[in-house]
């Protein structure tokens, strides 16, 4: 994420010695960012315990039962978006562009797995079956269509597809975290060790990871349009990002951009980043 000499709510290095001293008295924002990784990291390994163990077959619900449930699109797209904008704290317009697309992708997302289901109503008269035929485990359409051509069982896709998935997001809700909660504690220093010793953009890397998962587990058509834009733009802001960081703390930040990877974990770069002009 982007760095200024004044912040440090991003995901991104800042400059200690322009950052005021800290005090005993923690800000009631980064108790309430503190309470929030925690709780969503422990969200994450449970959900992701609890699919491994569970029988998929336990999840059948009808259509009529898992549709219209409008309290539950709106408590899931706050959830997210409150996680999204608290822990990105968009600043500049690139930001908030990609922002305001990764929220719609998470609305439209809901809208569909729990309300209207969109995708289905245009996608069945083409399987030839009408759209009530799509309960809970029928709706996770990879799961589906892979049954439909007889090489796995459904309910046997069905785990296999939340299994996947739910690893994918529960991985990028903790690299989006975890990236802020170390700069954070940082308190503006040039951070490149823990997680940014491996990644220089975790949090963009946890975002797409998350986008990632949710269409490996729902997905519509207004998503998978969505998702390679989203992580076009993601990738375009993080270049600029590192020309900024660049710019602020020159060779110790190209030396360090030449051995870490920017969103992809393994083997480091050895190719020094393309200087400013």
């Amino acid at each position: 994420m982007s760095s200024s000499p004044h912040s440090d709510s991003s995901g991104s290095p800042t400059k200690a010695s322009e950052i005021h001293p800290t005090t005993s008295r923690r800000p009631l924002g980064l108790i309430l960012r503190t309470g929030i990784w925690a709780a969503v990291t422990l969200l994450a390994v449970v959900a992701l315990i609890v699919t491994v163990r569970e029988r998929s077959g336990d999840m059948s619900q009808p259509f009529h039962a898992w549709y219209g449930n409008w309290r539950t699109v709106a408590l899931a797209s706050l959830l997210f978006l409150a996680f999204l904008f608290g822990f990105t704290a968009p600043r500049r317009r690139a930001e908030w562009r990609n922002a305001g697309l990764a929220s719609a992708f998470f609305i439209s997302l809901f809208t569909e797995m729990f309300g209207i289901p969109l995708t289905i109503y245009l996608l069945a008269p083409a399987l030839g079956v009408p759209a009530s035929a799509f309960g809970l485990q029928e709706s996770h359409l990879w799961a589906y269509l892979l049954s439909r051509t007889g090489l796995i069982p459904l309910a046997q896709g069905v785990y296999l597809v939340m299994s996947l998935s739910v690893a994918l997001i529960g991985l990028g809700i903790v690299l989006l975290a975890t990236g802020w909660r170390q700069v954070h504690a940082g308190r503006g220093h040039l951070v490149i060790t823990g997680i940014y010793g491996f990644l220089r953009h975790p949090q963009y890397a946890g975002l797409i990871l998350v986008i990632l998962g949710f269409n490996i587990q729902w997905p519509t058509f207004l998503t998978l349009a969505m998702a390679p834009v989203l992580i076009v733009m993601y990738a375009r802001l993080a270049r600029q990002e590192d020309r900024d960081l660049e710019r602020e703390f020159g060779e110790p930040y190209r030396a360090y951009a030449r051995r870490t990877n920017a969103v992809l974990p393994g083997r480091r770069r050895e190719q020094s980043i393309r200087r400013l002009p």
